[in-house]
């Protein structure tokens, strides 16, 4: 059972994706027993552990089955084909509105995840026989998104920055027009396209 030292340290410092890492506020340091119990379930399951996105990623011949990540309310299991999971026991959640392929497992105390190891050993050793088959979900074509008018006007006054645009993955695209489209308000939809305008511009989605 191989321990990538790359998750070690995001256990020991966090994720890195905000100014609290390295600190006792940290979000990662208020689950200590509960990651790393899930951890050792993932690992228990011959998956292979990485870190991505700044967080312990456990993938099967390469292909991404689940994330651990702990947020202020939770930790939590996200499958990235969390749909195509029969999910006998009811316990996967959409993780926004607009998820389509991606379900969690929330936790807020060790003692439901020891509850549940049997459950949560049997959903991994699903979510690879997912993989092995080579199942997908069948995403909402990016056509059927609405383009926010706000990124509208930045693509009147920036031809280069709608060009690099459609030229991102339709994941990418997807992943951009579900966040600037969440808010009620302009304002906002605005500040949140200029803090991505740069990573648009160099062909990179929100995690990249």
């Amino acid at each position: 059972m191989y321990k990538n030292p790359n998750v070690d340290l995001y256990f020991e410092e966090g994720c890195g994706r905000c100014s609290l890492v390295a600190t006792p506020e940290c979000k990662v340091h208020k689950w200590p027993h509960e990651l790393a119990l899930l951890r050792t379930i993932a690992l228990h399951c011959g998956l292979s552990e990485e870190r991505k996105w700044g967080v312990p990623c456990y993938t099967h011949h390469g292909k991404n089955i689940v994330l651990i990540s702990a947020l202020k309310e939770y930790c939590a299991l996200s499958f990235f084909k969390g749909a195509l999971l029969r999910d006998e026991a009811g316990i996967l959640q959409k993780p926004g509105d607009q998820s389509q392929a991606a379900r969690i497992i929330r936790f807020t105390h060790k003692q439901q995840i020891l509850a549940q190891e049997n459950i949560l050993k049997a959903y991994l050793y699903e979510a690879i026989e997912v993989e092995k088959a080579n199942l997908n979900v069948q995403l909402k074509p990016i056509e059927a998104y609405d383009l926010p008018e706000e990124l509208l006007s930045r693509f009147k006054t920036s031809p280069d920055l709608e060009a690099a645009f459609r030229a991102l993955t339709p994941g990418r695209q997807r992943g951009y027009l579900i966040y600037f489209s969440a808010p009620k308000q302009t304002k906002t939809r605005e500040t949140r396209i200029d803090k991505y305008l740069h990573k648009i511009l160099e062909g990179k989605g929100m995690l990249d």
